[in-house]
């Protein structure tokens, strides 16, 4: 399925009226992430780790749907950059987060700790911008997520960072796939 491209204010986003569900995201991307490498188990542990996490204050298909885009569900994830020189690591791809690159058939306690240390990332991007479940939060926290900062009129500025990811991970909470 291809992705629809979206560009200026969280307004021209898709309301969260048309996100699908966890389980009906989760499973559209069960193949996916078996292509990585992963382990059936693995797969079933990101389910309970993303679970676990959203108690934290996070929607879970939020928090899974971000784990696509940054890793593909890949537990065994290979460790990026960012501009600051920090490596952003694990299932999330944040600064902080514990990760095991080329490894698979991980434990529960593994896999959780990279998904809440992402989480925990994307929470505080939420507070920056107002701590609500509303897509307009939602949308301008990953902005944040991705960048660093928000410019609130085009959540495409990507300010150095992927222009498209507000684009791609709304396409993801809407239940397209790669």
């Amino acid at each position: 399925m291809g992705f629809t491209s979206y560009r200026g204010p969280s307004s021209h986003f898709p309301p969260m009226s048309q996100w699908k569900s966890f389980e009906e995201i989760f499973n559209a991307n069960k193949a996916e992430m078996l292509q990585t490498g992963n382990t059936g188990e693995d797969v079933g542990r990101i389910w309970n780790a993303v679970l676990e996490c959203a108690k934290l204050g996070v929607e879970e298909r939020v928090i899974f749907c971000i784990i696509m885009q940054e890793s593909t569900g890949n537990v065994g994830v290979q460790t990026t950059w960012n501009n600051d020189g920090h490596g952003t690591a694990g299932l999330m791809q944040c600064d902080g987060s514990p990760g095991f690159p080329g490894k698979h058939g991980l434990s529960q306690a593994d896999i959780t700790s990279m998904v809440r240390a992402g989480t925990l990332h994307f929470k505080a991007n939420l507070k920056e911008h107002g701590n609500t479940d509303t897509a307009d939060c939602i949308y301008k926290a990953l902005r944040s997520y991705n960048s660093g900062s928000c410019n609130d009129s085009d959540l495409s500025d990507g300010r150095g960072a992927t222009t498209s990811y507000v684009s791609d991970v709304a396409n993801r909470l809407c239940g397209k796939t790669n």
